[in-house]
């Protein structure tokens, strides 16, 4: 089996405890977190030879996140050191009416100071089958949108999948370029896309009509054109998947998610997450599973699409940015086990 390649930054995530305000605790909880990692975690969790592809720095920070990595069995080989700091983001998970918030400290970090040609991508990609990036590489610097694009241009002169989600972060698009310049290029080398209900709108301005996350409302027939949009704006994608979040509160959502293969639409069954322990990271769970499901399932894009929904809607149940289940996990659930009862 090939290895799944990502490609991104990772950062030391800082929680405040439970629900506490970012002004009322007087300590965090400290962990790892970054799109292209999460995926990378996930899918190693599922089996699946993973390695992540990133910048770090040269400090005990870095040694304590490699060794985080590689607990998960994520392969770190062709991670690159350099600059003086890795990338920080601080969380307030938020309940009910209060939404959750997050503070970026990434500037000038190691990966948003990386350069193109400091990786060899024909070495980086050598056994891998698939290559997997977020909108939110692009985002940090321009640099590391350059370094993404020699990734995908690579990948794609040596036969290797690409997918990419969307991720659209209008906190990170701050150096002067619009992610609707700088994004298309991207995408364009992409073979699946993914996004959320937003994604395409923000990025590309493709939206869906008569749709709302804050009625709870997972409208899959909705989405229907934009997975059309996307498919003709970037001929070379084969499937465009989306996640469908209502959101009643920031402690119940609705979820599912549909995947258009250009012919047929295949739609996820909706999940009822009446409380959400960690929100963050359920789209990079997702991603995860749709890249599992459509190794481990060719051919069955259905079954692909109900693993993905499924991995995902156990995230939200596990703390921190990583998805920590497994693959007999999202089965259960799969087959209709929601009960939550204690396995003995």
């Amino acid at each position: 089996m090939g290895k799944v390649v990502t490609f991104g930054e990772i950062m030391l995530r800082l929680a405040v405890p439970g629900h506490l305000r970012l002004g009322q605790s007087g300590e965090f909880s400290a962990t790892f977190g970054g799109g292209e990692a999460n995926v990378a975690v996930s899918l190693a969790n599922f089996g699946i030879p993973a390695s992540f592809i990133t910048r770090l720095p040269d400090n005990d920070l870095a040694l304590w996140c490699l060794k985080d990595l590689k607990s998960h069995g994520v392969d770190t080989c062709a991670i690159i050191r350099g600059g003086n700091r890795m990338g920080l983001y601080y969380l307030e998970t938020g309940a009910v009416a209060r939404a959750s918030k997050v503070i970026y400290d990434r500037a000038h970090s190691s990966f948003s100071e990386i350069l193109p040609q400091m990786i060899c991508w024909e070495e980086a990609l050598k056994d891998a089958t698939w290559f997997h990036w977020t909108g939110i590489t692009p985002a940090v610097s321009r640099n590391a949108a350059q370094t993404c694009l020699e990734a995908v241009k690579t990948a794609n002169r040596m036969g290797i999948t690409v997918s990419c989600d969307l991720n659209y972060r209008k906190n990170l698009w701050k150096y002067g370029v619009p992610a609707s310049e700088i994004m298309p290029e991207l995408v364009s080398g992409c073979d699946i896309i993914i996004g959320n209900e937003e994604d395409a709108e923000k990025v590309f301005g493709i939206k869906p009509q008569g749709f709302k996350a804050s009625e709870g409302k997972t409208d899959a027939a909705a989405f229907h054109p934009v997975c059309e949009s996307l498919m003709k704006k970037f001929p070379r994608a084969k499937k465009v998947a989306i996640t469908l979040r209502g959101s009643l509160s920031a402690s119940h959502n609705t979820w599912s998610a549909i995947l258009w293969d250009g012919k047929k639409m295949h739609t996820a069954p909706v999940y009822d997450i009446t409380h959400i322990v960690d929100r963050v990271g359920s789209g990079d769970s997702f991603a995860a599973g749709l890249i599992y499901g459509l190794i481990t399932y060719p051919g069955n894009d259905s079954r692909a699409l109900d693993f993905a929904t499924a991995a995902s809607c156990l995230k939200h149940t596990v703390y921190g940015d990583f998805n920590r289940v497994n693959v007999q996990e999202v089965e259960t659930l799969m087959a209709g086990d929601a009960s939550g009862r204690v396995n003995r």
